[in-house]
């Protein structure tokens, strides 16, 4: 009997773990795949298949605790300065990460989202992308945003373009219309940015949207990050005391 009932509370699913104080967004700068394979003696593309992992786990774990946006930045703008045969690597990354995953997004109702100047991608990935998020367009679960291709100031200054092409005035122009341009137009700030592999700048990430962000470095490599790293944050966020500028 005794072993029966430690058989089924071994089975017995854990509960999602609970927070009193959830961000709503999470933005992450996933940084250390290089690192995490040269310690290995491996190429640099192995980190980047590695940290893949990170993604799929934190996907998961960000939808069952109920964080509503998840923004990570996958490739910047400067990133397409790295040699031909990583950046090649990577694009084919994002193809497969759409192949392999879209089934479980779809279960879990997570909507996909591929923000930046997706534009200069192969014609080949922009259909896949296209095609990924508007099938997962009337997902209901996290917002997950892969941002690629992607730079800030790029992001504040194509913004300020579309505004300007509508023939506004200057006197006309203020934080709501630029925000209503960006590509993150209709999601909130980032409650919480989480930078891996212990640096601490923001690499030209989200800098109009992460003003008022929460900032938490770790010194975890991002193949090494999991959910126990992401509960670390999130419960170091919850101890602090957001100001936003006031007293």
């Amino acid at each position: 009997m005794r072993n029966s009932l430690l058989a089924l509370f071994r089975k017995t699913p854990k509960s999602p773990q609970t927070f009193e104080n959830l961000p709503a967004h999470i933005a992450i700068i996933m940084d250390g795949n290089g690192r995490w394979a040269r310690m290995r003696g491996l190429p640099r593309i192995a980190g980047h298949k590695k940290g893949v992992d990170s993604i799929r786990a934190t996907v998961r774990t960000c939808g069952e605790i109920g964080v509503k946006y998840l923004t990570v930045f996958a490739f910047s703008t400067e990133n397409w300065e790295r040699p031909k045969d990583e950046v090649d690597y990577l694009m084919s990354l994002f193809s497969y990460y759409i192949d392999s995953e879209i089934e479980e997004l779809m279960e879990k109702k997570v909507r996909l989202r591929f923000l930046g100047r997706t534009e200069l991608l192969s014609s080949e990935l922009q259909k896949k992308i296209s095609s990924a998020m508007d099938k997962t367009k009337a997902n209901t679960g996290l917002n997950l945003s892969i941002m690629v291709s992607y730079g800030g100031r790029d992001e504040i200054v194509s913004a300020i373009k579309e505004i300007t092409k509508k023939g506004k005035r200057a006197e006309e122009i203020d934080e709501k219309m630029v925000e209503a341009h960006l590509y993150t137009s209709g999601f909130p700030d980032p409650d919480l940015l989480i930078r891996t592999a212990g640096e601490v700048r923001v690499s030209n990430f989200l800098l109009w949207q992460i003003a008022y962000s929460e900032i938490y470095v770790t010194p975890a490599l991002w193949p090494n990050f999991g959910k126990d790293e992401l509960f670390k944050a999130i419960n170091e966020y919850g101890r602090r005391v957001r100001k936003f500028g006031r007293v």
